[in-house]
């Protein structure tokens, strides 16, 4: 769900799908009114116009009696239980007979007294009743006097408001399911354009990561216009990280260079005088030389850490090197074990040439007759990239748990009859730290130990 509330693409399509639901809903309410108002102004004008008609249709006899065969023009009004009635009643003394319509079967409906309805001052009224199959009706009422003798009857003509009503709710039915197609097909379209609109920026960032493993050196294609001076930017970025990191190497290879001779004086001059003295200063000089070493690498990784990947075959690496180990120690056996597809180191070769010949190296010195080196690809939880991992075991005496830790420390040897300066250990933990990366020694199933170096890999 966090991941969702982050997407850009989740909030505005979300923005835009509620923003034209609640439009709809707007105008669904808003046309709704309209046409219940419209509806109802004419059902109005209907019952009215129905009523003039039969009060010019009606009249009254010289003996008192109402007379008149109305036709309001509408077969409702002949249908019975049709909801669509008309009546005249007398209304004052001197006034008999009832005429009403064929579809009104009852003598008469229920209606309000005066007191509760009134009649307007154009003595009519208008109020909603009950028909006589519980219907609901529209009554509109007037009382028309018929004669020069004040002889008043009553007008009523009934419409049926359960078909206006029906016929409303019918209306709103088919409004809501056209509106509803309409705002799939606008939310449908909305969300299309807004994917269609960032697919720039997908591209930008699969450059971008084209660029992290190595495989482009700059971000291509041609880019929208609001794009555009995004990936310009990033391309001037990339190129002054390529100048910083040459010119670390520059200033690296130039410092490597002016130790170099001053170290080889100082070795040479250990060398020649000899004895205790002379085996002294050999033993620091070639110490220093190894400290220059290992921190103009560091400083080299460092200027190209975050920067363009590297690109480094393990495969090939590891066979030359169980090769070059082999010739070297005739007495030790050495297998390797490599997985069907390829490993891709994210770093240079040298930097793991460095870390896999130091424990190489260190296996073949300790083992009794057994060694063995794994790669394989590795799945590390809740991290997004892909990562390997190297085992490098052998069959000699190990290192207890208790002393792993101290065996990383620069400069500390467990075992001080083992020729060695006790920098290979802690150089290598140095360098899979600044890669990222992690070291762990274990005890080996084949009885020494186990190193397990995990780092990082590109497709």
């Amino acid at each position: 769900m966090r991941f969702w509330l982050r997407s850009l693409t989740f909030r505005v399509v979300a923005f835009s799908s509620i923003w034209a639901v609640v439009t709809l809903i707007v105008i669904f309410t808003l046309i709704t009114t309209l046409y219940r108002q419209a509806s109802e102004r004419g059902f109005d004008s209907l019952l009215s116009a129905h009523l003039f008609n039969l009060i010019g249709s009606v009249g009254i006899s010289d003996k008192g009696v109402l007379i008149g065969a109305p036709d309001l023009g509408d077969l409702r009004f002949s249908e019975p239980f049709s909801g669509w009635y008309w009546s005249v009643e007398p209304a004052s003394e001197g006034v008999s007979g009832h005429l009403r319509s064929s579809s009104m079967i009852a003598q008469t409906l229920p209606s309000p007294s005066i007191s509760e309805v009134p009649f307007n001052s154009s003595f009519q009224r208008s109020y909603s009743t009950r028909g006589l199959k519980g219907e609901r009706l529209q009554v509109f009422e007037s009382e028309f006097v018929l004669d020069a003798k004040n002889h008043i009857a009553r007008f009523r003509v009934m419409g049926n408001k359960s078909e206006l009503e029906e016929e409303i709710r019918s209306f709103q039915g088919r409004l809501l399911t056209y509106l509803s197609l309409f705002g799939a097909g606008m939310i449908a379209i909305n969300a299309i354009a807004i994917l269609l609109g960032l697919q720039p920026l997908r591209r930008v960032r699969a450059a971008l990561a084209m660029v992290r493993e190595g495989t482009a050196q700059r971000l291509g294609g041609n880019f929208p216009s609001e794009i555009e001076p995004l990936a310009n930017e990033t391309n001037a970025l990339i190129e002054n990280n390529k100048r910083i990191v040459e010119r670390s190497r520059t200033q690296v290879g130039n410092l490597a260079h002016s130790l170099k001779t001053p170290l080889a004086v100082l070795l040479n001059e250990g060398r020649a005088l000899g004895g205790q003295k002379g085996q002294l200063i050999t033993d620091q000089a070639a110490s220093m030389q190894k400290q220059v070493e290992h921190y103009l690498q560091r400083a080299r990784i460092a200027a190209q850490r975050d920067s363009v990947v590297y690109r480094t075959p393990v495969a090939p690496l590891a066979e030359r090197m169980v090769r070059v180990m082999q010739k070297l120690n005739p007495k030790v056996a050495l297998s390797l074990s490599l997985p069907a597809e390829a490993i891709i180191f994210a770093g240079e070769r040298e930097d793991l040439e460095e870390i896999m010949g130091n424990l190489l190296e260190n296996a073949m010195k300790w083992a009794r007759g057994t060694a063995r080196i794994t790669a394989r690809p590795l799945a590390v939880a809740g991290d997004g990239g892909d990562h390997f991992e190297i085992l490098i075991e052998d069959d000699g005496p190990g290192i207890p748990e208790d002393k792993a830790r101290e065996a990383l420390q620069r400069g500390k040897r467990l075992d001080e009859t083992k020729p060695g300066t006790g920098l290979g250990l802690a150089i290598v933990a140095d360098l899979i730290k600044e890669y990222g990366g992690t070291l762990a020694l274990e005890r080996s199933p084949l009885g020494g130990l186990k190193a397990i170096v995990r780092l990082r890999s590109v497709q």
